[in-house]
């Protein structure tokens, strides 16, 4: 341990970047050699363990940044475990006075609440920071005082309040505690057996010198074409929603990039697009509030939903898109190849498996978990309950997405579905697997039980 202070130990989660992130700048401020530690902990209270999707972000992501600070004289040490048995022990092998770490929303807080409890009565300074929302969940409140339900004034609320803070710049020079960790190859991130990511390497270059390189190619070209969004053949937006899930983004850099010097039309796109970025916050505001998101239904009057169970055939069908229902299937494929679905048809994907087909959108809500590369705690079971009907500002259960109207609409060309399904013109493409006409009349009705227990 060098340096005039004793060691300060910088925690990441979900905050993989160098740029804008307050709690290593604070530390650095701080003075003396910082432990900057990755803890991949899959067992504590309120954790969700990853997706394989986002297991093989997370090993691409932390590579970059260890890169990244070893440029600076820093070192990025992996730990694996629970945080109550691991961060005490890096404490008292380092000799640690302080640990600082940017704060994060699932319900994995209640970690980080007892630890700072204990790690202070030990004579430990601890500090948090606000990094990965724009607005924290307590800051944005109704006039009773209670949690916003309903997007439109939760995101007017925010937009009334105090500006974004400005980003923080990266650090110059790091000095390094001489700590052992693990190897990144020692945690098995990558698939192997089989090994399903070509797809993955092919669409996605993780780390934070590729997200800023990405947030800067949406603001000064895709941008212009946001307009055109709904659109899933074109290239019309941003795809930073993985830079923003591993904090390889921050939102106040996105915040500042989009409110900078942009033409009346990218103005208008950028406005529209900070709304998307406001749903992101509102998602995680709810699952702040409302830690069961990913489990229970938010409007309890959904819990006596008639789902159906499906068939293993029923769900396989969706899942590698064989639905014979050309946008779900063609949404599916591209899932499964990049781990990535364009928004407009993720929509009409979950539409299709929990209102034609009447299968739970918890189902749903796992499989994309697993397979997207930007799965968070928050979004990924916040948007699903959205579809479903059971969520915040969900959309009226009677609001079904017809695939077929949806692809005529969006995709008149059909250049995204040939993109995605080779065979959709010959007989090798299946016959769908349900009557859209006929299963709508069936959700409808079905829905008539949630109807008739809020009435009584």
């Amino acid at each position: 341990m060098t340096g005039e202070r004793a060691a300060t130990i910088v925690w990441l989660r979900d905050d993989l970047r160098l740029a804008d992130n307050p709690a290593l700048a604070a530390a650095v401020d701080r003075g003396g050699a910082l432990l900057v530690v990755y803890l991949l902990d899959e067992t504590s209270p309120g954790i969700r363990p990853l997706g394989g999707a986002t297991r093989w972000w997370l090993h691409h992501s932390l590579a970059a940044l260890a890169d990244s600070l070893e440029q600076i004289g820093g070192r990025l040490v992996l730990e694996r475990g629970a945080a109550a048995t691991v961060i005490p022990r890096l404490v008292a092998q380092t000799g640690a006075t302080a640990i600082y770490w940017n704060r994060r929303y699932s319900p994995a807080y209640k970690v980080d609440a007892a630890l700072t409890s204990q790690l202070r009565d030990a004579g430990v300074e601890v500090q948090s920071f606000a990094a990965n929302l724009l607005f924290e969940p307590w800051t944005v409140m109704t006039r009773q005082g209670s949690p916003f339900r309903v997007f439109t004034p939760f995101w007017r609320a925010c937009r009334e309040s105090d500006a974004p803070r400005a980003p923080l710049h990266a650090p110059m020079v790091i000095e390094a505690a001489d700590v052992a960790g693990d190897t990144l190859e020692s945690w098995h991130l990558l698939p192997t057996r089989p090994d399903w990511a070509d797809g993955l390497r092919e669409a996605w270059a993780p780390g934070e010198a590729a997200a800023h390189t990405a947030l800067e190619q949406f603001a000064s070209d895709t941008l212009a074409n946001y307009h055109l969004r709904d659109e899933p053949a074109g290239e019309t937006t941003s795809h930073l929603s993985p830079r923003l899930r591993f904090g390889e983004l921050s939102p106040f850099q996105v915040w500042h990039r989009l409110r900078g010097s942009l033409s009346v039309d990218a103005s208008n796109n950028a406005a529209k697009f900070l709304s998307e970025l406001g749903w992101r916050e509102f998602n995680w505001h709810i699952l702040f509030h409302f830690p069961a998101l990913a489990t229970k239904n938010f409007r309890s009057d959904f819990d006596a939903f008639p789902w159906h169970e499906p068939t293993a055939n029923e769900l396989a069908d969706w899942q590698q898109g064989r639905t014979g229902i050309p946008l779900v299937d063609a949404g599916m494929r591209e899932l499964w190849r990049t781990g990535y679905m364009h928004n407009r048809v993720r929509m009409v994907a979950a539409s299709f498996l929990v209102k034609n087909l009447l299968v739970n959108w918890r189902v749903g809500e796992a499989w994309f978990w697993d397979c997207l590369v930007d799965a968070d705690e928050a979004s990924n079971p916040g948007n699903w309950q959205w579809v479903a009907g059971s969520g915040a500002d969900a959309a009226p259960y009677f609001r079904i997405f017809n695939p077929q109207l949806q692809a005529d609409r969006f995709d008149p060309r059909r250049e995204y579905l040939g993109r995605w399904i080779p065979e959709l013109d010959t007989a090798l493409y299946p016959q769908p697997i349900v009557d859209l006409a006929e299963s709508r009349r069936g959700a409808l009705a079905a829905y008539e039980v949630v109807t008739a227990r809020r009435s009584n």
